[in-house]
Formats: structure tokens, C-alpha cells, sequence
């Protein structure tokens, strides 16, 4: 019972997250620090740094209350990094909606998908692996890779393959570990690393 409220809490603070509204144009300016690692319309330059443009609403806001609750607990709770944890810190709700609508409401610039690895990733992503028990990724980020806002599930097309492969393999080892109800963890866990590789790259390119 205490397992299935705290689900149920999660989901509706993020519901309401997404409801509330942000300022995007405030978020403009308010955002101003966080264009060195990300872009300044949220397309980060940088493979390592998520790009956060056309990302939902909702799933960035949080993205920084949780890095904010990291930052408050030691990183016993919440998701733990280092460099944002110090930037949410400082962030109110209000800033976190603003900056979260600004980025939110930018064009989302697609990269590139290698064609080696485009008829294998998209297997994967469609199909999943029945015999070793892999979830289709296209059950909860849909056939374009877009999520679903209200789920809290993200966008996960056009993301840098670096970022995506860290993230992935985060998940798989337990060093990241904010997602809902485990469930990115209890598929990561089950990939291997050339899984992990071709998905990340297959993804960078899909729309």
C-alpha cells in the first residue's frame, strides 16, 4: 500500500507540474546560464550534455526538482549530479516552469543515424527482444520517439547518442535511479552494451 501511494504522490506532483504553467519568455532570460552546456535554444553542441529542446514540459521540471532534492539530501535522494545539483539549487518552482516551458517550446534539431545500425535499432525499439525479456522502447516513447507528456515519459528522439548510451547505462548499474516505479532500470538492466550502442545511435537520428 505505502508503495502504490508513493507512485501515486509521484504521479500527481508531476501532473500538476505539467499543469501549472511557465513563462516561456521569462524562461528566456532565466535560462541565460544554463546556454553553456546546453545551447541557447536548448540544443547543446555538446554529446555529453542532453539537448533539452521539444523536451516536455512536465518531465524537465522534474529533471530539476529532483536535482534540487539531491542537492538538499547529499544525493541520497533525488537524481544525483554533481553540476546541476549546484544549478537547481538555486532555482524556485517558478524558475523551474519558466526555464522548463522556455526550453520546452524550442525546435528540437535532429542529429544523425549511422546506417549500420539502423535495421538492428530500429528492431529493437520496435520490437523489443521477447527471448531475453526486452520491452519494445516504442510501448512508452511511441513510434516517433516523442513520449507522452502526461505519463511523464520523454522525448528520447534526436538526443545526442552519447548522452542517451551514459543515461542507459546509468540506469542499467543503478547509478541513476529516478525513474518511475523502476522501469527504465528493469529494462537497461537486460541490455548489453552493443544493445545500448545501437539504440543510442539509431535514436540520435530518428524522427
Amino acid at each position: 500500500m505505502k508503495k502504490y501511494c508513493l507512485i501515486l504522490a509521484i504521479f500527481l506532483a508531476t501532473t500538476a507540474a505539467v499543469q501549472a504553467k511557465g513563462d516561456a519568455e521569462a524562461g528566456k532570460t532565466k535560462s541565460i546560464t544554463c546556454a553553456a552546456c546546453h545551447g541557447s535554444d536548448g540544443n547543446s553542441a555538446i554529446p555529453m550534455n542532453p539537448k533539452l529542446a521539444g523536451q516536455h514540459q512536465g518531465y524537465l521540471v522534474k529533471q530539476l526538482q529532483e536535482f534540487k532534492l539531491a542537492s538538499q539530501t547529499g544525493g541520497k535522494e533525488g537524481r544525483n549530479n554533481v553540476i546541476m545539483n549546484s544549478q537547481a539549487m538555486m532555482l524556485s518552482e517558478q524558475d523551474m516552469l519558466d526555464i522548463s516551458a522556455y526550453f520546452s517550446s524550442q525546435q528540437l534539431k535532429i542529429g544523425e543515424t549511422p546506417e549500420d545500425v539502423i535495421a538492428k535499432g530500429e528492431a529493437l525499439y520496435r520490437g523489443g527482444d521477447a527471448a531475453r525479456g526486452i520491452t519494445a522502447c516504442i510501448a512508452c516513447h511511441g513510434a516517433d520517439g516523442k513520449g507522452v507528456n502526461l505519463a511523464g515519459f520523454p522525448v528520447i528522439s534526436g538526443q545526442h547518442a552519447a548522452y542517451t548510451q551514459t543515461q542507459l547505462e546509468m540506469f542499467r548499474s543503478g547509478g541513476r535511479n529516478n525513474d518511475l516505479n523502476g522501469m527504465m532500470r528493469g529494462i537497461a538492466v537486460k541490455l548489453t552494451d552493443e544493445d545500448i550502442s545501437i539504440l543510442s545511435k539509431y535514436l540520435e537520428g530518428m524522427y
